[in-house]
């Protein structure tokens, strides 16, 4: 009986933490706390299903409990209640009502459907090419995201740097295996498959980015293989004039100039016996697309993680580096080159967390 009592203890304890649990979020991970119009759009259709699914239950629950109270039978009394098979009151109630709330919920989800899916500005292209709208062209490989702004012609990765409160415009796609890209806070998301390009917008409030310090999380939320957990990638949200100046700062980056400190002059020749032929440190990386085949780390100095999952600091890298298949099974950069000995990773690792940009 004690042991019953326990259990049954524990099975409410563990009840009430997922419910308060539940409602934890962060403003930079969660669905339930937008942080622009498309997530805003899409969090205001989930609370009009959620409140008409309520509303059903609650209303089929007391009607439950009425018929169990009030039809119960009772002792001495074998009367029957009044039978209402084949009213035709009831029959059109009960059918004109899912009708009218299937109604309520099919058209605002068909007009949000189509909201979401309009991209027409994306393909009006101006006389040399470009579109007034910004795109983003995403590129999903196993497991990092490269991120293209043909418009302005860089090419970055892992960390993804749109302005706020302007639609940003993407076109996604795969390079091995279907992936799916999502940006919690920011909206839905969409399959990345190898075979056909998909679109979307997103736009990031600039309040809710402040609130976030200007940092979200995006991941692949399709099965892609063993690292398919560690997936990440951020995303810096700036307003208009930051973003600008980002943009001047990687279109004047000089990935050829010699670092002044001797260690990373040493790492930045490494880099070009050893690296060079996968990775890229110019964002106006002009190898055509299959000949990209790891992240571009033009800005590495500037980012928030090494490979999207570990602490941005020399120590991380050289654990990265020295042995990544320990921190993502499976990637595609294990075993590309011969070991490098303590000093050549720490030359290494002092180059790489040099590629800044200028302020």
């Amino acid at each position: 009986m004690k042991q019953k009592l326990t259990k049954g203890r524990l099975l409410i304890v563990f009840a009430l933490l997922t419910l308060v649990l539940s409602g934890c979020g962060e403003p930079f991970l969660s669905t339930l706390i937008p942080a622009g119009e498309a997530g805003q759009i899409a969090y205001d259709l989930m609370i009009l299903s959620t409140v008409i699914m309520v509303g059903v239950i609650i209303v089929v629950s007391i009607m439950f409990a009425v018929a169990v109270i009030k039809f119960r039978r009772k002792k001495g009394d074998e009367s029957i209640p009044k039978q209402v098979e084949g009213s035709h009151v009831l029959e059109i109630v009960w059918t004109v009502i899912p009708i009218l709330l299937l109604i309520i919920l099919t058209v605002p989800t068909v007009i949000t459907t189509f909201e979401l899916a309009d991209t027409k500005a994306m393909d009006k292209k101006n006389e040399d090419g470009t579109t007034d709208a910004l795109v983003v062209n995403v590129r999903a490989s196993l497991y990092w995201w490269e991120f293209e702004y043909p418009n302005q012609k860089i090419i970055t990765s892992q960390e993804l740097v749109v302005p706020t409160d302007q639609r940003v415009y993407f076109n996604i796609k795969a390079s091995d295996v279907k992936h799916s890209f999502w940006i919690p806070a920011a909206g839905g998301k969409i399959d990345a498959n190898t075979d056909n390009v998909n679109k979307m917008w997103l736009e990031f409030d600039n309040e809710k980015a402040k609130e976030a310090d200007n940092l979200f999380y995006g991941k692949c939320t399709e099965l892609c293989g063993p690292s398919h957990a560690l997936m990440d990638f951020k995303v810096q949200a700036l307003p208009q004039d930051e973003f600008d100046q980002w943009v001047t700062a990687m279109q004047t980056v000089d990935a050829e100039a010699a670092p002044q400190d001797p260690q990373a002059a040493a790492g930045q020749e490494i880099f070009n016996q050893k690296c060079l032929s996968c990775h890229a440190v110019s964002p106006a990386d002009a190898r055509p697309e299959a000949a990209r085949l790891a992240p571009n780390l033009a800005d590495f100095g500037d980012r928030t993680r090494v490979a999207g999952i570990l602490e941005h600091n020399e120590e991380e890298l050289k654990n990265w580096i020295a042995n990544p298949e320990a921190y993502k099974p499976g990637n595609k950069m294990t075993g590309t080159y011969g070991e490098l000995s303590d000093q050549e990773l720490d030359q290494l690792a002092a180059y790489l967390m040099g590629l800044k940009l200028e302020k």
